[in-house]
Protein backbone atom coordinates (compact mmCIF):
# COMPACT_ATOMS: atom_id res chain seq x y z
CA UNK A 1 0.00 0.00 0.00
CA UNK A 2 1.38 3.25 -1.29
CA UNK A 3 0.25 6.95 0.34
CA UNK A 4 -0.95 9.58 -1.89
CA UNK A 5 2.30 11.41 -1.66
CA UNK A 6 4.37 8.00 -3.14
CA UNK A 7 5.48 6.72 -0.04
CA UNK A 8 4.60 3.63 1.36
CA UNK A 9 2.99 2.70 4.67
CA UNK A 10 3.68 -0.10 6.99
CA UNK A 11 0.36 -0.37 8.72
CA UNK A 12 0.81 -1.80 12.69
CA UNK A 13 3.26 -3.83 11.63
CA UNK A 14 6.18 -2.28 13.53
CA UNK A 15 7.58 -0.47 15.51
CA UNK A 16 10.24 -3.10 16.28
CA UNK A 17 11.12 -2.20 20.29
CA UNK A 18 14.12 -3.39 22.07
CA UNK A 19 12.23 -6.49 23.35
CA UNK A 20 11.77 -7.52 19.95
CA UNK A 21 15.35 -6.65 18.77
CA UNK A 22 17.59 -9.71 17.77
CA UNK A 23 19.57 -10.65 20.57
CA UNK A 24 23.24 -10.21 19.87
CA UNK A 25 26.78 -9.51 21.04
CA UNK A 26 28.28 -8.44 17.69
CA UNK A 27 28.41 -4.68 16.56
CA UNK A 28 25.56 -3.25 14.38
CA UNK A 29 26.80 -2.05 10.68
CA UNK A 30 25.55 1.91 10.84
CA UNK A 31 24.22 3.57 7.85
CA UNK A 32 24.78 7.12 9.34
CA UNK A 33 22.27 9.74 6.96
CA UNK A 34 23.99 13.48 8.72
CA UNK A 35 21.35 16.00 9.12
CA UNK A 36 23.82 18.71 10.43
CA UNK A 37 22.01 21.44 12.90
CA UNK A 38 18.03 20.40 10.78
CA UNK A 39 15.16 21.02 13.55
CA UNK A 40 17.64 22.46 16.01
CA UNK A 41 16.03 25.81 18.07
CA UNK A 42 19.04 26.58 19.44
CA UNK A 43 22.35 27.53 18.69
CA UNK A 44 24.28 25.96 21.86
CA UNK A 45 27.27 27.63 22.45
CA UNK A 46 29.41 24.60 21.82
CA UNK A 47 27.93 23.82 18.15
CA UNK A 48 29.14 24.30 14.60
CA UNK A 49 27.16 21.45 13.08
CA UNK A 50 28.65 21.62 10.07
CA UNK A 51 32.27 21.72 11.21
CA UNK A 52 31.31 18.21 13.01
CA UNK A 53 29.96 16.20 10.16
CA UNK A 54 31.53 17.64 7.56
CA UNK A 55 28.30 18.53 5.38
CA UNK A 56 26.28 21.88 4.72
CA UNK A 57 23.07 22.34 6.23
CA UNK A 58 20.87 21.28 3.23
CA UNK A 59 18.58 18.33 4.03
CA UNK A 60 19.16 15.78 1.89
CA UNK A 61 16.47 14.79 -0.32
CA UNK A 62 14.49 11.15 0.56
CA UNK A 63 15.74 9.88 -2.92
CA UNK A 64 19.27 11.48 -1.58
CA UNK A 65 19.04 9.13 1.51
CA UNK A 66 18.03 6.28 -0.54
CA UNK A 67 21.54 6.41 -2.67
CA UNK A 68 23.34 6.86 0.63
CA UNK A 69 22.10 3.87 2.15
CA UNK A 70 22.16 1.34 -0.89
CA UNK A 71 26.10 2.69 -1.38
CA UNK A 72 26.85 2.01 2.38
CA UNK A 73 24.66 -1.14 2.18
CA UNK A 74 27.63 -2.30 -0.34
CA UNK A 75 30.58 -2.23 2.79
CA UNK A 76 28.20 -4.13 5.13
CA UNK A 77 30.75 -6.87 6.72
CA UNK A 78 29.71 -10.81 7.63
CA UNK A 79 30.62 -10.56 10.51
CA UNK A 80 28.23 -8.01 11.58
CA UNK A 81 24.85 -9.44 11.83
CA UNK A 82 22.64 -6.29 12.11
CA UNK A 83 22.19 -2.72 10.07
CA UNK A 84 20.79 0.20 11.46
CA UNK A 85 20.02 3.48 9.56
CA UNK A 86 20.64 6.11 11.77
CA UNK A 87 19.97 9.75 12.09
CA UNK A 88 22.77 11.56 13.28
CA UNK A 89 23.86 15.41 13.61
CA UNK A 90 20.79 17.38 14.02
CA UNK A 91 16.97 17.24 16.38
CA UNK A 92 15.26 14.46 14.27
CA UNK A 93 12.01 14.77 15.89
CA UNK A 94 12.37 18.64 15.96
CA UNK A 95 12.42 18.82 11.90
CA UNK A 96 9.03 19.11 10.30
CA UNK A 97 6.33 16.36 10.40
CA UNK A 98 6.30 15.77 6.77
CA UNK A 99 10.15 15.59 6.40
CA UNK A 100 10.18 12.94 9.47
CA UNK A 101 8.00 10.70 7.81
CA UNK A 102 9.46 11.11 4.10
CA UNK A 103 12.93 9.96 5.91
CA UNK A 104 11.35 7.93 8.22
CA UNK A 105 9.63 6.07 5.55
CA UNK A 106 12.43 5.77 2.68
CA UNK A 107 14.20 4.03 5.58
CA UNK A 108 11.30 2.04 6.37
CA UNK A 109 11.60 0.08 2.92
CA UNK A 110 14.82 -1.26 3.05
CA UNK A 111 14.15 -3.07 6.67
CA UNK A 112 10.80 -4.16 4.92
CA UNK A 113 13.20 -5.71 2.14
CA UNK A 114 14.70 -7.34 4.66
CA UNK A 115 18.35 -5.25 4.18
CA UNK A 116 18.26 -3.49 7.62
CA UNK A 117 17.31 -4.25 10.72
CA UNK A 118 15.79 -1.22 12.26
CA UNK A 119 16.39 2.74 12.09
CA UNK A 120 18.10 4.59 14.77
CA UNK A 121 18.05 8.77 15.47
CA UNK A 122 19.48 11.48 17.88
CA UNK A 123 17.04 13.92 19.04
CA UNK A 124 17.13 16.74 21.91
CA UNK A 125 15.17 15.51 25.21
CA UNK A 126 12.39 18.39 24.88
CA UNK A 127 11.36 16.63 21.61
CA UNK A 128 10.21 13.71 23.59
CA UNK A 129 5.98 13.72 23.83
CA UNK A 130 3.06 11.54 23.37
CA UNK A 131 2.14 13.42 19.58
CA UNK A 132 5.51 12.81 18.22
CA UNK A 133 5.82 9.03 19.70
CA UNK A 134 2.51 8.28 18.10
CA UNK A 135 3.68 9.83 14.77
CA UNK A 136 6.83 7.44 14.87
CA UNK A 137 4.79 4.60 16.05
CA UNK A 138 4.07 2.83 12.40
CA UNK A 139 7.80 3.13 11.51
CA UNK A 140 10.65 0.62 12.12
CA UNK A 141 12.47 2.83 14.79
CA UNK A 142 14.23 0.63 16.91
CA UNK A 143 16.92 3.10 18.84
CA UNK A 144 16.72 6.72 20.03
CA UNK A 145 19.35 8.55 21.33
CA UNK A 146 18.98 11.87 23.57
CA UNK A 147 21.25 14.77 23.65
CA UNK A 148 21.64 15.20 27.25
CA UNK A 149 24.86 17.21 27.60
CA UNK A 150 24.79 17.53 31.43
CA UNK A 151 21.71 16.68 34.20
CA UNK A 152 23.16 19.96 36.36
CA UNK A 153 20.61 22.86 35.02
CA UNK A 154 23.37 25.98 35.54
CA UNK A 155 25.44 24.20 33.43
CA UNK A 156 22.78 23.53 30.43
CA UNK A 157 21.92 27.17 30.92
CA UNK A 158 25.51 28.40 30.34
CA UNK A 159 25.49 26.45 27.24
CA UNK A 160 21.98 27.91 26.34
CA UNK A 161 20.94 24.05 25.74
CA UNK A 162 16.97 25.50 25.97
CA UNK A 163 16.17 21.99 28.08
CA UNK A 164 16.53 21.21 31.55
CA UNK A 165 17.44 17.61 33.68
CA UNK A 166 13.91 17.13 34.07
CA UNK A 167 12.86 17.37 30.80
CA UNK A 168 15.70 14.54 30.22
CA UNK A 169 14.10 12.23 32.70
CA UNK A 170 10.35 13.35 31.52
CA UNK A 171 11.69 11.90 27.63
CA UNK A 172 13.58 8.78 29.39
CA UNK A 173 10.24 7.69 31.14
CA UNK A 174 8.31 8.18 27.99
CA UNK A 175 10.83 6.19 25.85
CA UNK A 176 10.43 3.56 28.15
CA UNK A 177 6.79 3.66 27.79
CA UNK A 178 7.18 2.82 24.49
CA UNK A 179 10.21 0.25 24.94
CA UNK A 180 12.61 2.24 22.58
CA UNK A 181 16.38 1.22 22.95
CA UNK A 182 17.44 4.33 24.78
CA UNK A 183 21.41 6.22 24.45
CA UNK A 184 22.04 8.94 26.30
CA UNK A 185 24.90 11.39 25.00
CA UNK A 186 26.93 13.45 27.64
CA UNK A 187 30.09 15.75 27.45
CA UNK A 188 32.22 16.48 29.56
CA UNK A 189 34.54 20.05 29.56
CA UNK A 190 31.18 22.41 29.18
CA UNK A 191 31.62 25.66 30.68
CA UNK A 192 30.58 25.61 34.24
CA UNK A 193 31.51 21.95 33.80
CA UNK A 194 33.93 20.39 36.39
CA UNK A 195 34.91 17.16 37.92
CA UNK A 196 32.10 17.21 40.58
CA UNK A 197 29.37 18.04 38.25
CA UNK A 198 30.66 15.20 35.52
CA UNK A 199 30.60 12.50 37.85
CA UNK A 200 26.73 13.95 39.55
CA UNK A 201 25.61 13.88 35.58
CA UNK A 202 27.17 10.24 35.43
CA UNK A 203 25.04 8.89 39.21
CA UNK A 204 21.82 10.98 37.34
CA UNK A 205 22.56 9.09 34.18
CA UNK A 206 23.16 5.99 35.15
CA UNK A 207 20.12 6.21 37.80
CA UNK A 208 17.91 6.61 34.75
CA UNK A 209 18.92 3.05 33.12
CA UNK A 210 19.62 3.49 29.52
CA UNK A 211 20.59 1.02 27.17
CA UNK A 212 23.82 2.67 26.11
CA UNK A 213 25.87 5.79 26.66
CA UNK A 214 28.39 8.02 24.89
CA UNK A 215 30.82 10.48 26.27
CA UNK A 216 32.03 13.32 24.20
CA UNK A 217 34.72 15.67 25.26
CA UNK A 218 34.46 19.86 24.75
CA UNK A 219 36.05 21.14 21.97
CA UNK A 220 36.19 24.52 20.87
CA UNK A 221 35.10 24.66 17.06
CA UNK A 222 35.43 27.74 14.97
CA UNK A 223 32.40 30.12 14.24
CA UNK A 224 30.93 28.55 17.39
CA UNK A 225 29.81 31.33 20.07
CA UNK A 226 32.28 29.27 22.45
CA UNK A 227 35.25 30.02 20.47
CA UNK A 228 34.75 33.61 21.02
CA UNK A 229 34.49 32.91 24.26
CA UNK A 230 37.67 31.04 24.33
CA UNK A 231 39.11 33.85 22.13
CA UNK A 232 37.93 36.90 25.22
CA UNK A 233 39.64 34.01 27.86
CA UNK A 234 36.00 33.36 29.05
CA UNK A 235 36.62 29.93 28.50
CA UNK A 236 39.76 27.49 28.96
CA UNK A 237 38.99 23.83 27.41
CA UNK A 238 40.57 20.62 28.95
CA UNK A 239 43.71 19.75 28.89
CA UNK A 240 43.81 16.42 26.74
CA UNK A 241 45.82 14.34 29.71
CA UNK A 242 42.93 15.68 32.21
CA UNK A 243 40.31 15.02 30.24
CA UNK A 244 41.44 11.06 29.57
CA UNK A 245 41.59 10.97 33.07
CA UNK A 246 38.10 12.46 33.89
CA UNK A 247 36.36 10.16 31.25
CA UNK A 248 38.32 7.13 32.59
CA UNK A 249 36.83 7.37 35.64
CA UNK A 250 33.34 8.22 34.17
CA UNK A 251 33.69 5.00 32.19
CA UNK A 252 34.72 3.16 34.99
CA UNK A 253 31.43 3.77 37.20
CA UNK A 254 28.62 3.02 33.98
CA UNK A 255 31.22 -0.10 33.40
CA UNK A 256 30.02 -0.81 37.54
CA UNK A 257 26.55 0.08 36.79
CA UNK A 258 26.35 -2.81 33.49
CA UNK A 259 25.92 0.31 31.29
CA UNK A 260 27.51 0.15 27.89
CA UNK A 261 29.70 3.02 26.63
CA UNK A 262 29.87 2.82 23.12
CA UNK A 263 31.77 5.66 22.27
CA UNK A 264 34.27 8.04 24.26
CA UNK A 265 35.50 10.98 22.02
CA UNK A 266 34.15 12.53 18.86
CA UNK A 267 34.49 10.98 15.53
CA UNK A 268 37.79 11.39 13.76
CA UNK A 269 37.14 12.98 10.26
CA UNK A 270 39.49 14.38 7.77
CA UNK A 271 39.00 18.33 8.63
CA UNK A 272 39.34 17.56 12.65
CA UNK A 273 42.92 15.82 12.10
CA UNK A 274 44.02 17.99 10.06
CA UNK A 275 43.14 20.93 12.48
CA UNK A 276 40.94 22.81 10.12
CA UNK A 277 37.89 23.22 12.28
CA UNK A 278 39.39 22.72 16.11
CA UNK A 279 40.77 25.64 17.53
CA UNK A 280 41.34 23.88 21.07
CA UNK A 281 40.47 21.48 23.51
CA UNK A 282 41.04 17.51 24.31
CA UNK A 283 40.59 16.43 20.41
CA UNK A 284 42.10 12.93 19.60
CA UNK A 285 41.51 10.84 16.87
CA UNK A 286 41.99 7.73 18.85
CA UNK A 287 40.72 9.40 22.10
CA UNK A 288 38.34 5.87 23.46
CA UNK A 289 42.03 3.97 23.11
CA UNK A 290 43.28 6.69 25.10
CA UNK A 291 41.13 5.70 27.81
CA UNK A 292 41.24 2.04 27.43
CA UNK A 293 44.77 2.34 27.85
CA UNK A 294 44.92 4.44 30.88
CA UNK A 295 42.88 1.98 32.43
CA UNK A 296 44.72 -0.86 31.42
CA UNK A 297 47.94 1.14 32.71
CA UNK A 298 46.71 1.72 36.00
CA UNK A 299 45.70 -2.32 36.41
CA UNK A 300 48.74 -3.08 35.45
CA UNK A 301 50.89 -0.67 38.05
CA UNK A 302 48.60 -2.04 40.61
CA UNK A 303 49.69 -5.39 39.97
CA UNK A 304 53.47 -4.81 39.60
CA UNK A 305 52.80 -3.16 43.03
CA UNK A 306 51.37 -5.78 44.88
CA UNK A 307 53.97 -7.99 43.83
CA UNK A 308 56.30 -9.49 46.74
CA UNK A 309 59.34 -9.28 45.03
CA UNK A 310 60.53 -6.95 42.05
CA UNK A 311 61.92 -9.08 38.77
CA UNK A 312 63.80 -7.00 35.94
CA UNK A 313 61.86 -9.52 33.95
CA UNK A 314 57.31 -9.72 34.20
CA UNK A 315 54.79 -10.62 31.75
CA UNK A 316 51.40 -9.41 31.30
CA UNK A 317 48.86 -11.51 30.23
CA UNK A 318 46.06 -10.05 28.31
CA UNK A 319 43.09 -11.32 25.85
CA UNK A 320 44.80 -11.13 22.52
CA UNK A 321 41.90 -7.96 21.54
CA UNK A 322 43.73 -5.83 24.72
CA UNK A 323 46.97 -6.35 23.48
CA UNK A 324 46.51 -3.08 21.87
CA UNK A 325 45.09 -0.97 24.93
CA UNK A 326 47.81 -2.42 27.64
CA UNK A 327 50.60 -1.21 25.24
CA UNK A 328 49.30 2.02 24.96
CA UNK A 329 49.54 4.66 22.00
CA UNK A 330 53.39 4.29 20.57
CA UNK A 331 54.09 1.85 23.18
CA UNK A 332 53.74 4.20 25.53
CA UNK A 333 52.49 2.20 28.29
CA UNK A 334 55.43 -0.03 28.02
CA UNK A 335 57.61 2.23 28.16
CA UNK A 336 56.28 3.82 31.42
CA UNK A 337 55.87 0.67 33.18
CA UNK A 338 59.69 -0.14 32.30
CA UNK A 339 60.68 3.05 33.26
CA UNK A 340 58.89 2.90 36.64
CA UNK A 341 59.31 -0.22 37.84
CA UNK A 342 63.36 -1.29 36.18
CA UNK A 343 62.05 -3.45 34.12
CA UNK A 344 64.83 -4.99 31.96
CA UNK A 345 62.32 -7.88 29.91
CA UNK A 346 58.30 -7.10 29.89
CA UNK A 347 56.99 -9.37 27.87
CA UNK A 348 52.86 -9.16 26.74
CA UNK A 349 51.96 -12.41 26.35
CA UNK A 350 48.04 -12.60 24.53
CA UNK A 351 45.99 -14.92 25.99
CA UNK A 352 42.20 -15.81 25.44
CA UNK A 353 41.26 -17.66 28.24
CA UNK A 354 41.24 -14.13 30.36
CA UNK A 355 38.67 -11.28 30.03
CA UNK A 356 38.77 -8.56 27.92
CA UNK A 357 39.14 -5.92 30.72
CA UNK A 358 41.59 -8.14 32.97
CA UNK A 359 45.08 -9.07 33.07
CA UNK A 360 47.89 -11.07 34.60
CA UNK A 361 51.26 -10.75 36.25
CA UNK A 362 53.86 -12.88 36.15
Amino acid sequence: MRTDAGRPTFGNQYPMSKMQYPATNRRPFIIPIFLPHSGCPHQCVFCNQRAITGTSRKNPSPSAIRSQIVEFLKYRGNLRNLVEIAFFGGNFLGLKMDYIKALLSEAATFVQAGQADGIRFCTRPDTIDYRRLEMIKPYPVSTIELGVQSMDDHVLDLVMRGHTSADTKVAVALLKQHNYRIGLQMMVGLPGDSDETAHATVVKISNLQPDFVRIYPTVVLKNSLLAKWYQKGKYLPMSLESCVSLVKNLFLYFRAKNIPVIRMGLQASEDFDKGATIMAGPYHPAFGHLVHSKIFLDMAISAIDARISTDDIVSINVHPRSLSKIKGLKNGNIDFLKKRFKIRHLKIIPDSSMGEDKLSIE
